[in-house]
């Protein structure tokens, strides 16, 4: 057997991915936007299912308070605050080596968005806050990059993927950011470790889908509560006053 089959054997032997299926996503290429708990969470799952090219951007440190969700760093990191980005890539390097990691230490706006996007085939949702999610979702519809959306705060979290052109994107649900201080944050009402990376997984699983070239890629916008076990699915649809896909609006 060579090394392929040695290592993602059971990815060959399930029937939605099987040899090809690996070799697209060798082929393949992610921006894990934040290297948090989820970002971190995502990144370790798609590096450990072979996805050829992983690029990380986080502009922040890690802190003491990361460390009960955010499963790339530990104490020593936290003691130095180190630069979450490179030391996420150190680590997830050292799970497998086959894969491209990149690790950017930026913020994420519109002056930095076109180039964290060059080459990338699906971004993955890691951030913290709704200004900077605008950013992705409005270059991802202009430039056609799918993206997957993910938020979590207490035990609860909220995932929707987004493919420019042919479902809606994340001003089609919120047409503007709500203000800072009118939404709950993790800062604010906290959040235990299992709902960020159960909404990773999910992520995860949608962007393999993409990246395999599926067509049952997942069209509701779902929403769970892990405390309480609830799992709630929205099917949402293209508005066609959407400031960022809309009819109206010029492709770039």
């Amino acid at each position: 057997m060579d090394e392929l089959a040695i290592r993602y054997q059971r990815h060959l032997a399930f029937d939605r991915i099987g040899a090809e299926g690996q070799r697209r996503l060798a082929r393949g290429s992610v921006l894990v936007a934040g290297c948090g708990a989820l970002g971190g969470a995502a990144a370790v799952l798609l590096v450990r299912a072979g996805v050829g090219a992983v690029r990380l951007v986080d502009s922040d440190r890690v802190e003491p308070s990361n460390l009960p969700r955010q499963i790339l760093y530990d104490e020593a990191d936290a003691a130095a605050g180190v630069a979450k980005a490179p030391r996420a890539a150190e680590r997830l390097r050292a799970a497998n080596s086959a894969c491209r990691i990149e690790a950017h230490v930026v913020r994420i706006d519109a002056d930095t968005i076109d180039a964290l996007l060059d080459g990338i085939d699906v971004v993955v949702d890691g951030l913290d806050n709704f200004a900077a999610r605008y950013v992705v979702n409005d270059a991802c519809v202009r430039r056609g990059v799918p993206w997957v959306y993910g938020g979590v705060v207490g035990a609860t979290g909220v995932t929707l993927t987004v493919r420019p052109r042919l479902g809606p994107c994340l001003r089609c649900v919120f047409p503007e950011a709500p203000p800072e201080d009118a939404v709950p944050t993790c800062r604010t009402h906290g959040v235990v470790a299992p709902a960020p990376v159960t909404i990773a997984a999910l992520e995860t699983i949608e962007t393999l889908k993409l990246l395999l070239g599926r067509d049952d890629v997942r069209p509701e916008l779902l929403s769970l509560d892990l405390w309480d076990g609830s799992f709630r699915a929205v099917r949402v649809a293209r508005a066609p006053a959407c400031p960022a896909c809309g009819d109206g609006t010029a492709r770039g």
